[in-house]
């Protein structure tokens, strides 16, 4: 489904202007997401789940929070964010290395999208 301008504006205020995901400020360029993917097939041009593609099933979200979604249901994207700590002890040099020097700290803390609490005092 393609949104015209007027549904991408009123999509883009949903959340205040801000990515339903992380909470930043939308960019210029920023991406409409599923939140209950369709799954494309790029290969030739359909999709799996094809009565996700409707107005109520979008929010707005910056590209990276979109990219790193892809085709994942909201709590698959939760458990990969969940999981970033994890890989980043055991892949990433700097990660561990600025984590020994005290540029980093992990804090316990379980992941909760930005539209999950906006507008809640």
């Amino acid at each position: 489904m393609k949104l015209n301008k007027q549904q991408r504006e009123q999509l883009k205020q949903k959340y205040g202007g801000r990515c339903a995901y992380c909470g930043n400020l939308l960019p210029d360029r920023w991406h409409a997401d599923h939140v209950e993917p369709i799954v494309r097939n790029w290969t030739n041009g359909t999709c799996e789940r094809p009565e996700n593609n409707r107005i109520d099933n979008f929010n707005p979200s910056c590209s990276s929070c979109n990219i790193v979604k892809n085709s994942l249901s909201l709590e698959g994207f939760r458990q990969l964010i969940g999981g970033f700590i994890k890989s980043l002890n055991r892949d990433s040099t700097q990660y561990k290395f600025a984590k020994r020097y005290g540029l980093v700290s992990e804090v316990p803390t379980e992941v909760t999208f930005f539209f999950e609490t906006y507008g809640n005092p």
